[in-house]
């Protein structure tokens, strides 16, 4: 019996992508790199004389400040109608003229939380667009702002744009973090650029292990994808396997388990999925099911009984024809024969074909009970379904055989003879029937 190792539920879970959300809080995207929504901003010129940066900055004026101060107070306590017409004051009535740069800037910044607040995105991205606009606003505040426009175009699902703002912002940051890699694979995931894909979240989880920092799950899934898309079953066991050592998962342990099976190393596919099952991570029925036609593939029958039975029991397992026959080969397989016969009744009962009567009368007769092996195969025949008739009346043969019924059994040899696959076979059995005949009868005379 062989495993298919194709299967459907698992291939999907290999392919299944966890995205990596562009989550976007205007404070967390921005303090990130180094900036909050408004109340740093004020320390950026400071920020891009520490960058040696060579613009010359205007001053940001006390009443100004007092303004933005005002308005921003309204915006924490979520008071968006007061805190826009304090910034719609400052720029209405010519107001805006009177702002220099460095003053806009900070006014369009506080716009673009606001919105951004009110998930008004598209108006947010127009805000921050406004503050990279203005001349001669500190380096620090322009490259941030930069990200953070990048990193709204990925929220709006503007993948192209939002990949050419952040490749921009690249050309403009010293040290860009791990997350801004992942975030532009994102973008060339979504665009299906996965050369590019992969090379970038790459980078990522480099950037972390070279920190002996854990890289995140997110991370490692992404490359596994797109490792596994390009049919890199080598690369992506290697990314399962770092993956397992970080994040156990019973997920993982069944992937790896199959890519295992992809490289046809069996013996690890079967300690793997075994690993997951004795961790009692193995909770479906679908699962526990791999998990007994691995163990039958490696020899192990018992083991594959032992798992189906329980799951049988446990109720994890669906009570049909079909898992009670699983059942009840492994059981034969393992010589247990008084417990293969009671699961292979049960699959039998619950089956529409003759088929399975057929294989029930095959353990009765491993079971030296001739009569229950005679019935079962007969029932089996008259059902319709069979797939190997002729094999079936060669055990029928040996059921009749056994049970010294004669010309039943050369009635079922006979017929299983017709059948050039069973010839052989049916035409060996004649002869012992008519030597063992011969050997009665001769033991008859001698009396």
């Amino acid at each position: 019996m062989t495993l298919f190792k194709s299967q459907t539920w698992i291939r999907a879970s290999l392919l299944a992508v966890p995205v990596v959300a562009v989550q976007l809080a205007v404070s967390q995207a921005q303090t990130d790199i180094g900036m909050s929504p408004f109340s740093s901003a004020f320390a950026q010129e400071e920020k891009a004389k520490k960058k040696q940066e060579t613009r010359r900055t205007p001053a940001l004026r006390n009443k100004v400040y007092e303004k933005l101060a005002e308005a921003q107070v309204a915006a924490e306590a979520k008071d968006w109608k007061t805190a826009r017409g304090v910034l719609d004051d400052m720029i209405g009535a010519g107001g805006k003229k009177a702002l220099n740069s460095y003053e806009l800037a900070n006014v369009y910044n506080l716009y673009a939380f606001i919105y951004y607040s009110a998930e008004d995105y598209r108006n947010a991205l127009k805000s921050y667009e406004q503050v990279i606009a203005q001349p001669d606003i500190p380096l620090a505040m322009e490259i941030n702002t930069k990200y953070t426009v990048a990193q709204l175009y990925f929220v709006l699902e503007d993948w192209n744009k939002g990949i050419s703002a952040l490749k921009e912002w690249f050309k403009s940051t010293e040290n860009p973090p791990a997350n801004a890699y992942v975030m532009l694979a994102q973008g060339y995931y979504q665009i299906k650029d996965y050369k590019q894909a992969l090379a970038n979240v790459l980078i990522a989880i480099d950037m972390y292990k070279a920190k002996d920092k854990v890289p995140k799950e997110q991370w490692y899934n992404l490359a596994r994808f797109l490792y596994f898309d390009s049919n890199d079953v080598n690369s992506a066991v290697d990314v399962l396997e770092e993956l397992l050592k970080y994040y156990p998962k019973k997920q993982y342990w069944v992937q790896l388990s199959h890519m295992y099976g992809e490289q046809k190393k069996e013996s690890k596919q079967l300690a793997t999925m075994d690993t997951a099952y004795v961790q009692g991570m193995l909770d479906k029925g679908t699962e526990q099911i791999t998990m007994a036609y691995l163990y039958l593939n490696g020899e192990v029958p018992y083991r594959a009984a032992v798992v189906m039975d329980k799951g049988i029991k446990d109720e994890s397992i669906e009570p049909k024809s079909k898992n009670y026959e699983l059942l009840g080969n492994a059981w034969r397989q393992s010589q247990e024969i008084k417990k293969a016969i009671p699961a292979m009744e049960l699959a039998a009962a619950k089956s529409d074909s003759g088929e399975l009567y057929t294989r029930l009368g095959n353990v009765y007769l491993d079971g030296d009970q001739f009569k229950k092996a005679i019935t079962a195969i007969n029932k089996g025949l008259s059902r319709g379904g069979v797939k190997r008739p002729d094999t079936a009346r060669l055990v029928l043969g040996m059921a009749y055989f056994n049970d010294k019924q004669y010309k039943n059994a050369r009635k079922a040899f006979d017929a299983a003879k017709k059948d050039e696959r069973s010839e052989k076979y049916a035409a060996q059995w004649l002869k012992y029937l008519n030597t063992e005949l011969d050997r009665q009868q001769k033991l008859k005379d001698d009396i």
